[in-house]
């Protein structure tokens, strides 16, 4: 089975100031962002990682760059690990939305939602399970890829390759630049590691 970390990418000015982004170009990592990249990329310099992928936004794509470059591999972009087409609520606060029945939907039942004018929560896990099973199958066993993606694919993944409803997903928390490890195979998949905040570990230290 191969072992994928999957990484979220690291803060910008939405993360910041919870303002949604979605997949709205221009969104780049802020100060903070790209110091996470580059801690992610001293982490990870020994480790004999095979492949790095990542989401094409621009702040996935220099969150992996920095781990690319540190290893001597090449980022290969795949769309199947982007965000939720977050539709009519790009560029909205998350507090203003908060205010909305439809948000209760999105974190009590997600499995019923669709994002208006946007991507639904079960079509944007059958994408990301469905792009990670892909990969995997490219993938001998054993090996360690990196994928750059998004907080709620990299949950809607974790949660359907352990086998849990849909709508607990949002019971989890991957932190900017967390690093969640799992792998996946036809033997069943196993979570090694959930959110593990580098920038956490590192102010502890």
């Amino acid at each position: 089975m191969p072992l994928f970390l999957l990484i979220r990418h690291g803060e910008n000015e939405y993360v910041k100031k919870g303002r949604i982004a979605g997949r709205q170009p221009g969104v780049h990592l802020n100060d903070k962002g790209r110091a996470q990249a580059q801690a992610l990329a001293e982490k990870l310099a020994d480790a004999p990682v095979k492949a790095i992928y990542s989401s094409p936004l621009e702040r996935a794509l220099e969150t992996a760059q920095p781990i690319a470059a540190r290893l001597g591999l090449e980022v290969v972009q795949r769309e199947g690990l982007t965000e939720l087409d977050m539709g009519d609520w790009t560029e909205q606060k998350v507090k203003g939305l908060a205010r909305l029945k439809a948000w209760k939907t999105v974190q009590q039942t997600p499995s019923r939602m669709t994002i208006p004018g946007g991507e639904s929560f079960v079509q944007a896990q059958f994408r990301i399970t469905q792009e990670l099973d892909w990969l995997a199958a490219q993938h001998a066993e054993k090996e360690i890829l990196v994928c750059v993606s998004h907080s709620d694919p990299i949950k809607l993944a974790v949660a359907y390759f352990l086998g849990l409803s849909l709508d607990l997903f949002q019971r989890m928390q991957v932190a900017p630049a967390s690093i969640t490890a799992l792998t996946i195979g036809e033997a069943g998949s196993r979570l090694l590691t959930l959110n593990y905040d580098l920038s956490f570990s590192l102010s502890k230290s």
